[in-house]
């Protein structure tokens, strides 16, 4: 079966001929409302189409997918691209009140994580842990709701390293903070639905410039998994107008861990040092230190 979300349509449209008079009618409700759908458990999508949950999953076997969660996760991979914020926010109707929207949001959450453990290629991960500290540079680049992701990773790997740049959208222009990049630098790329095109533009300037580069998004068919050299992916499935970030920040919790257990000796001195000066300075509140 095809990776890219955006082929499904065609592919249910190519089938329709051969499908049964109920499959059909799952054909034409996806086709319309697929939105609506990709959230849907075959349950619910068979009795919202008025056809047995067994008629969904032979429909999905129909269409060439090991079962319908397949099916469910490309119709997914379908809307993060298509949906604008207004037809998310549509889809948060389920979220009837507080209690609901705070059981379902993370319960989403959970799943999340729980994708991407399942899903994370550890040996990709140690690659990149070895072109971290193998880079002359490193700049780190995300925008948008992603730029959250990318001043934590910033300030943490700075912590540790003292080679790290974060890339923003303030005064300097993007690429005019990319302007010395070159082949013995990495630049990690961080980008999840509705994917900035100004990332993507960057990470292809830096690619051309000779740089390693680094993609972490939600999937090996994100168009920043075609330019990156290594994709580390996170889940980020929400049925709402927010992005579910979650996986993503602990995917980078992970990668900071990691540098920092390999340079623990030095920094231990670091934060050593760090704590004299954050004590001197009354950065953090130690009025119920014993």
């Amino acid at each position: 079966m095809n990776d890219d979300g955006k082929d499904l349509i065609k592919t249910i449209q190519r089938s329709y001929p051969r499908l049964s008079k109920g499959q059909k009618l799952i054909a034409e409700f996806i086709t319309k409302n697929y939105d609506k759908a990709a959230f849907m458990t075959a349950s619910k999508l068979g009795s919202k189409v008025g056809v047995s949950e067994s008629t969904v999953v032979r429909f999905a076997n129909a269409l060439g997918y090991d079962g319908y969660p397949k099916l469910q996760r490309e119709l997914q991979e379908l809307i993060k691209t298509k949906l604008t914020t207004v037809q998310r926010l549509e889809m948060s109707k389920d979220y009837t009140n507080e209690g609901a929207a705070l059981k379902k949001v993370l319960k989403a959450d959970m799943d999340n994580i729980r994708a991407t453990i399942e899903e994370i290629d550890y040996e990709v991960f140690q690659k990149v842990i070895n072109c971290i500290f193998n880079a002359k540079r490193i700049y780190i680049i995300g925008l948008r709701s992603s730029t959250a992701l990318a001043e934590y990773l910033g300030f943490y790997l700075n912590l540790i390293l003292d080679n790290v740049r974060v890339v923003t959208s303030g005064v300097s222009d993007v690429f005019e903070q990319l302007l010395r990049v070159g082949k013995d630098d990495l630049v990690i790329g961080i980008s999840f639905p509705r994917y900035s095109s100004t990332t993507l533009d960057a990470l292809l300037y830096t690619k051309e410039q000779g740089a390693l580069v680094v993609g972490i998004t939600d999937s090996q068919v994100s168009p920043i998994a075609s330019i990156a050299d290594y994709t580390l992916t996170a889940r980020s499935n929400m049925a709402s107008f927010v992005d579910s970030l979650v996986a993503p920040l602990s995917l980078i919790n992970a990668l900071v861990v990691a540098v920092g257990m390999r340079e623990k000796d030095e920094i231990s001195s670091t934060f050593n040092k760090l704590e004299s000066i954050w004590e001197k300075h009354h950065i953090y509140n130690n009025k119920n230190k014993p």
